[in-house]
């Protein structure tokens, strides 16, 4: 089982999100500690952070597989996730 951390950036997107999205990513947050690389987990190219899906949102990550620890990173929608990360 893996430890989840929040970047204060990434906490502070996820505080703005609509009540029933904001319930589905934290879910998806959770299911990580369990799975780190659920099915259809993408490596973001230039990163090496990986990226899960929650509807239109999406949660980029990191996984210390050492420290057993995930960090993440940011949470936003679809359309503005990535441009951030570039």
């Amino acid at each position: 089982m893996h430890k989840i951390e929040i970047r204060r950036q990434a906490q502070r997107a996820l505080d703005k999100l609509p009540k029933s999205d904001f319930q589905a990513v934290v879910e998806a947050i959770r299911d990580l500690a369990q799975t780190p690389r659920p099915k259809g987990v993408e490596k973001v190219k230039t990163t090496g952070l990986w990226r899960i899906r929650q509807g239109d949102y999406r949660v980029i990550y990191a996984i210390d597989d050492n420290e057993h620890v995930i960090t993440i990173v940011r949470v936003g929608h679809r359309r503005e996730v990535h441009r951030a990360l570039e």
